[in-house]
């Protein structure tokens, strides 16, 4: 349980404030309503709003591109087995946050400071998956517009914010395997894939 008042409790306040309302929203003294401390108590854990709102970023980087970037280095004995551990990303919210990367993506169409940031993260998303299609053998030019492909249908997926029924997502990707591949996983690893997520 979070204490309030914490370091952790401001994180999660501004957490809940950035993606509910947006960045403008973050402020100081609404977040101190919303724990029920006083403002004051602010400063023990961050020098000003500007600390916080970065801690709030480098959870985004290190959350949301750290884990990506392991889930396609993870190992896999073929293309569709490496494309199902990055799959992992979109349907467990403790290795990807969707929820914060809209709301990044949102607040740095207004910080061009941040736009820099976040198109150094996307750059790094695709080079990592593109460099699992370069680990079985796909030509250079094939790897890059298959990661693009798949980095810019995630995107388009976040921002316009997808509801979809958890069975016919998961239904789905072996599909998309396909499409972003142009092979057809086998049964075995639908099934290893489903089993983790309790399918």
């Amino acid at each position: 349980m979070t204490q309030t008042g914490s370091e952790a409790a401001w994180l999660e306040a501004a957490y809940d404030m950035l993606t509910e309302s947006g960045v403008d929203a973050v402020k100081i003294m609404p977040l101190a309503k919303r724990l029920g401390v006083s403002r004051t108590s602010f400063y023990w854990h961050f020098k000003d709003r500007d600390e916080l709102l970065e801690a709030m970023i480098h959870r985004w980087e290190q959350k949301n591109t750290g884990n990506l970037v392991a889930r396609t280095e993870a190992y896999a004995e073929s293309i569709a087995e490496a494309l199902f551990n990055l799959f992992d990303c979109w349907l467990d919210g403790d290795l990807f946050d969707a929820r914060l990367d809209l709301a990044i993506r949102n607040w740095a169409r207004n910080d061009a400071a941040l736009q820099v940031r976040l198109d150094a993260e996307d750059a790094k998303r695709k080079e990592a998956m593109a460099a699992m299609f370069l680990r079985f053998d796909y030509d250079a030019d094939q790897a890059e517009v298959r990661a693009l492909t798949m980095l810019y249908t995630q995107i388009g997926y976040i921002s316009m914010e997808i509801e979809e029924d958890p069975a016919q997502r998961m239904g789905r990707m072996p599909d998309y395997i396909e499409v972003y591949t142009g092979q057809r996983p086998t049964l075995r690893e639908v099934d290893r894939f489903r089993s983790r997520h309790g399918g």
